[in-house]
């Protein structure tokens, strides 16, 4: 009997162990499949927590709809009755010491339309005639391993760019824009300048692809999104789950391998995904000739602080759903999201629930980072005061510190994972790198290098 051994529960690793169960059954296969998670809990940046009348994402808040991998998988999970999708309503931009709306018919601040861009407030007269070369310039160099920032700067303009574009793509991604690549943020916009002569133009053509019915861009579920892990735990029943066990060390033995565990176990096994951050796995394999790739490899951290107001969210802006905070802005945090407004099911009485997100693209991150809970709680209080003139003290909150632990996928970051996959597979054959770290950082990315993973390892099988 072979065994695989996936070391990571987050949604990852799971929808690994889904995707090889679905296998082994199909196939009536004689494996025995091992999932290893050293937290007490599966879901790794996803934990959904219950409290009082707000249920709070601590990680990760929802999924991109338009994904065509996810709604067959919820499908599959049976779990379509549970889904709520995000109120639509404006997003703005912290500037000048005021909010600013994102065009409505924008991808992440690109405009899909002459329109869109002709309505911006953020953007002058001479910045939107300079966004016009998108449609008269032609692409000659750029491929989808180059900059994001510049490839967009190129043909939409510097202040477009730089004013609407990079908050709001930079704040997703985690990183500077001109330091992301175009492959590991929107691809298709290559594609689109290649096919059409526009971006623009692109975006124009294919705008039912980016608006899922109803304008719904975003889904989660009644219970949040806890909801899909719980209901994936369920669904491995021929699986065996080791919570709160943590691997040390892989060792080689004959054409398979050994896990040493933190319990004084050992395990041994034919085939390992390693679904954890590459600086786990980087440890676990502990080879010298691998360990420049892995360092090659960047992570970005992130404070995420919830607060929980006894008053009611019609105290926000009309129609909005939150903000992000410009290169002008005088607050601290880098984003917000009324959530309440937006996740209608995370607040039982229409009471305000707010999330504030403080990143070490930060300056005052390191500061930040040194302050307790409460001191955190206090800044976040003054950014909300200072953007939305609302005071009072939370009748609940919430603070998660995520250091080190978020991609950024920067340029070399494709070539980078490209090298370190290769040796693997020549140095340690049957083990496989999976998850955030290397292929997607959405939930969907996540879902569909699981279901990767499972079908190298079945073909092998």
């Amino acid at each position: 009997m072979k065994t695989v051994v996936v070391v990571g529960g987050g949604i990852t690793g799971l929808s690994t162990m889904y995707y090889l169960q679905k296998t082994v059954k199909e196939n009536s296969l004689s494996v025995r499949l091992i999932l290893i998670e050293s937290n007490e809990e599966l879901g790794g940046k996803i934990r959904t927590v219950h409290n009082g009348p707000f249920k709070i994402e601590a990680g990760a808040d929802s999924i991109v709809a338009r994904k065509q991998n996810i709604k067959p998988f919820i499908k599959e999970l049976n779990l379509e009755d549970q889904v709520v999708y995000n109120a639509t309503g404006k997003s703005f931009i912290h500037t000048d010491g005021m909010l600013k709306g994102i065009p409505e018919d924008a991808l992440f601040g690109i405009p899909m339309s002459l329109e869109s861009l002709a309505k911006s407030d953020l953007v002058s007269a001479q910045g939107k005639v300079d966004a016009l070369k998108d449609f008269y310039t032609k692409n000659e160099t750029f491929t989808k391993n180059d900059s994001m920032g510049l490839f967009l700067e190129s043909f939409l303009g510097k202040e477009l760019v730089q004013k609407q574009i990079a908050p709001v793509l930079s704040g997703v991604y985690s990183g500077k824009l001109n330091e992301l690549t175009i492959a590991k943020t929107l691809p298709e916009m290559l594609e689109y300048k290649n096919e059409y002569g526009s971006i623009i133009r692109g975006l124009s053509e294919n705008k039912q692809k980016y608006q899922s019915k109803g304008n719904k861009k975003f889904l989660s579920f009644k219970n949040g999104l806890s909801t899909l892990v719980d209901r994936m735990e369920e669904s491995l029943d021929l699986v065996e789950i080791l919570k709160g066990v943590s691997v040390n060390k892989i060792g080689r033995e004959d054409e398979g391998y050994v896990l040493s565990l933190a319990n004084g176990e050992t395990l041994e096994t034919d085939f390992i995904v390693l679904s954890t951050p590459h600086t786990v796995a980087q440890k676990l394999l502990g080879d010298r000739e691998l360990d420049e790739d892995f360092d090659g490899l960047i992570n970005s951290s992130m404070i995420s602080i919830y607060l929980g107001f006894d008053i009611p969210d019609s105290m926000l802006p009309k129609d909005g759903t939150g903000f992000i905070a410009g290169d002008n802005s005088d607050l601290i945090c880098n984003a917000c999201t009324w959530t309440s407004r937006k996740w209608e099911h995370t607040s039982e009485n229409s009471q305000l629930l707010v999330r504030l997100f403080y990143k070490s693209s930060n300056p005052d991150y390191e500061r930040l980072r040194s302050l307790t809970n409460q001191e955190l709680i206090q800044v976040a209080l003054r950014d909300i005061k200072n953007s939305l003139s609302i005071s009072g003290n939370p009748i609940t909150s919430e603070v998660t510190k995520w250091h080190e632990d978020m991609p950024n996928y920067h340029i070399k970051h494709p070539q980078i994972v490209q090298s370190l996959e290769a040796k693997i597979s020549d140095n340690y054959p049957n083990v496989l790198l999976a998850g955030c770290s290397y292929n997607g950082v959405g939930i969907p990315d996540c879902i569909a290098d699981g279901e990767k993973k499972a079908q190298e390892i079945c073909e092998k099988l």
